[in-house]
């Protein structure tokens, strides 16, 4: 009798790890083919956020969230030990496979996803995202040095769900030389994946050697064009690369276009001899202080773009960090509507219940008000005015643009514990 249907397919890690569990004691699970894109009016019904997997029992029962599946199969044969022998074992998988999911696993992805074309690659966000997988990858590598397996002395739920989803950093950025500075995590995977019960669904595993590369796409020479129809007249072609090259989705273009008497006088400006897209292109692919700075102040002119000091106004307010970083992340969602006209990073600086952010942006134009106006929460920031030809203004645009080094705030060095960018 069928167990129920699960919606997913097999190579989607947080799927794969559901589907495994259920096969390896024997539920009869029908597996209905479902995501990259391919989202039925039935799954969406049932899953309005078109996210997998999605588990539906031959009881009724609706299910989301892979841990929440992954958790009820194995519950279903206590004798399979996959959730360990006690309610602390449980507590102990629980905690392994949320802080896999929701902490380690996002930052792999951000290494890995941008080199394998899955997302727009910006070299500082992956350099920052490798070294936040280090960090993370350390906590596992810790405890299985002193330890077999995750919980306990024996294989269990928690250890397949992590190498699940840890499969994908040994498939793109785990080579050779990753795998020997990591032995014991690497012991660990090669355990985990010549159990039967990841055998019997995925077959042997074979590492790669290298790791891959970014390679910037080929710009294919424009196929010459017929002459354009009167009432389809072409952009331009800065204009249309400019537009290639923002992050924003189609439908975000579209709805920002209800700010354009915000910046109508940026848009009078007329073109600058310097497409910021040319700027955020040097900083998205090449090395920030040793190529792309020199870059910019080489390009920079004062009369077309000016910098800008960037200081949130309520610090005291602030309280957790990532709840500052947050905040960025929110305040530059809404700045969306000036992507062409705006480039800038802001920082978190200090620790939790004792941080800051400021950073420093660079505006089309010499005044920053119609840049910023179309984000309601604009004027929770001061925005101090620096000139390049001072020193310290420089200074204080290179630290901020690279952030990789300690600020110095009313005399205090301040570790830079996040920054967003904004391009």
């Amino acid at each position: 009798m069928s167990f129920g249907k699960l919606y997913g397919y097999i190579g989607n890690p947080r799927t794969t790890v559901s589907y495994a569990v259920a096969k390896s004691i024997g539920l009869d699970i029908e597996v209905v083919e479902t995501g990259s894109g391919k989202f039925t009016d039935e799954f969406i019904a049932l899953f309005p956020v078109k996210k997998i997997p999605g588990f539906v029992g031959a009881d009724g029962l609706v299910l989301n969230e892979s841990i929440a599946i992954s958790v009820y199969f194995a519950s279903q044969k206590e004798e399979s030990g996959l959730l360990g022998k006690s309610k602390a074992d449980i507590a102990l998988i629980l905690k392994w496979m949320s802080f896999t999911t929701m902490e380690a696993f996002p930052r792999l992805g951000s290494w890995w996803r941008p080199l394998a074309g899955r997302e727009p690659y910006n070299k500082k966000s992956v350099d920052k995202a490798i070294e936040d997988t280090e960090l993370y990858m350390s906590v596992y590598e810790k405890h299985l040095t002193e330890h077999t397996w995750l919980v306990g002395e024996r294989f269990a739920l928690a250890d397949l769900y992590a190498a699940m989803l840890f499969s994908r950093g040994f498939e793109h950025v785990f080579g050779t030389a990753w795998r020997v500075a990591h032995p014991t995590i690497t012991r660990w995977f090669t355990t985990v994946t010549n159990q039967s019960i990841w055998l019997d669904v995925l077959g042997a595993y074979t590492f790669i050697d290298e790791p891959i590369k970014y390679t910037p796409p080929k710009k294919e020479p424009a196929p010459k064009k017929e002459q354009p129809k009167k009432e389809a007249p072409k952009k331009k072609a800065a204009d249309e690369e400019e537009e290639e090259f923002s992050s924003q989705s189609s439908e975000e273009y579209f709805d920002s276009t209800s700010h354009t008497a915000k910046t109508a006088a940026i848009e009078a400006l007329g073109p600058a001899k310097l497409p910021i897209y040319a700027w955020k292109r040097q900083y998205s692919n090449e090395d920030t202080r040793p190529v792309a700075l020199p870059w910019f102040w080489e390009n920079y002119n004062p009369e077309e773009y000016s910098l800008w000091k960037v200081k949130y106004k309520y610090d005291d307010e602030l309280t957790l960090t990532f709840m500052s970083a947050n905040l960025i992340a929110g305040f530059f969602n809404r700045l969306s509507a000036s992507t062409k006209y705006l480039f800038g990073c802001l920082v978190v600086y200090g620790e939790n219940n004792a941080n800051g952010i400021v950073g420093a942006f660079l505006v089309r134009g010499q005044d920053y008000v119609p840049a910023f106006d179309v984000a309601p929460d604009w004027e929770s920031y001061d925005f101090i005015k620096l000139d390049a030809s001072k020193p310290e203004d420089k200074e204080f645009v290179e630290d901020m643009w690279a952030w990789d080094k300690p600020l110095v705030v009313d005399g205090v060095s301040k570790e830079i514990v996040d920054g967003k960018v904004f391009k």
